[in-house]
């Protein structure tokens, strides 16, 4: 479900975008949805306003990188490619952040490993774009590179969010972040001299933009909150993986586009490469899901314990990291 909400988005960005200028669409959005998340923080988390400069910090490089810079830059590129192949090149944010983290943090260092599976991510983006010299001056070359640059900007920010000390609740950290970041779309907007005239109130549009807002948007992230704590981030994180799948079969279903072969492959490319980087993290988790063998069957001969779900512990899965996340 959560793969659907976010995959979808894209192709509703592509066809709200012909009735909304881009950074207003991503403002309002963001504006909007940011209001209703404080308010949901507000019923469940034990504080909602930050406190000292780390957890202004933190706010700040999520509503600047994670928000801002990432949204403006997507829907920006989005004039110009598809939704389908905006998702499917955004997927190489987890491989990027990686490579960030490797060249940031001194405790994450890039592997021999990883830096062929980050290669390997580079490689995809290449089968998706097909860059040539005789295309580099062409809306679609720019486009996925603004959409390239956007998955840059949210690998950034989740990497410089991690050493920040902050004791913010989760939920107030993406309503302040999604609040900070609607204003600056907004103040980059009114800079690239784009105007609330030039907005036309279609039905399509209303439907793209509530669409966008409460379900990409409120609902998604309600949603993660929930399976962050009951299934843990490892697994949350790997649904990003099945976005660039669901917005191909979506752009099908409603606009009748079908992606050719090479941004299948490359798809399947940056895929592989994701693996590649975070086989141990992944191996965990399956190792975590299933039981050895002589455990499966002492459960199946034991009735009681048949009924036990055999995962982590929820304790150790809440003392994961929790990455600011979004479509």
């Amino acid at each position: 479900m959560l793969a659907l909400c976010w995959g979808s988005s894209f192709v509703v960005i592509e066809i709200g975008l012909e009735y909304v200028p881009p950074l207003l669409f991503a403002g309002l959005r963001y504006a909007l949805a940011g209001v209703i998340v404080l308010g949901y923080a507000f019923a469940v988390a034990d504080r909602i306003r930050p406190v000292g400069g780390g957890e202004w910090l933190a706010v700040g490089v999520a509503g600047t990188f994670v928000i801002a810079l990432y949204h403006g830059l997507l829907y920006i590129g989005e004039l110009y490619v598809s939704g389908a192949v905006a998702a499917t090149i955004v997927s190489t944010a987890p491989i990027l952040t990686v490579a960030f983290a490797g060249v940031l943090l001194p405790n994450e260092r890039l592997s021999a490993v990883g830096i062929v599976g980050f290669v390997l991510g580079l490689l995809g983006v290449v089968l998706v774009v097909r860059p040539s010299p005789a295309a580099l001056g062409d809306g679609a070359t720019l486009g996925a590179a603004l959409v390239f640059a956007s998955a840059v900007a949210f690998a950034l920010g989740s990497v410089l969010i991690r050493p920040i000390e902050s004791n913010l609740p989760l939920e107030a950290l993406e309503a302040w972040a999604m609040l900070l970041g609607a204003g600056m779309l907004f103040g980059w907007a009114g800079l690239r001299g784009e105007s609330l005239a030039a907005i036309e109130l279609t039905t399509t549009a209303l439907f793209s933009y509530l669409y966008l807002t409460f379900v990409s948007g409120v609902f998604a992230f309600l949603l993660y909150f929930y399976l962050l704590e009951h299934t843990g981030a490892v697994q949350v994180n790997l649904v990003g993986y099945a976005e660039p799948a669901v917005a191909i079969a979506v752009s099908w279903l409603v606009l009748g586009a079908v992606v050719d072969s090479l941004t299948v492959i490359g798809l399947v490319t940056i895929t592989v490469g994701f693996v590649v980087i975070k086989r141990r993290t992944i191996r965990r988790f399956l190792r975590s899901s299933w039981p050895p063998t002589e455990e499966r069957r002492s459960a199946a001969r034991d009735p009681v314990a048949a009924r036990t779900d055999g995962g982590t512990d929820l304790e150790s899965e809440r003392s994961e990291s929790r990455p600011t996340s979004s479509d």
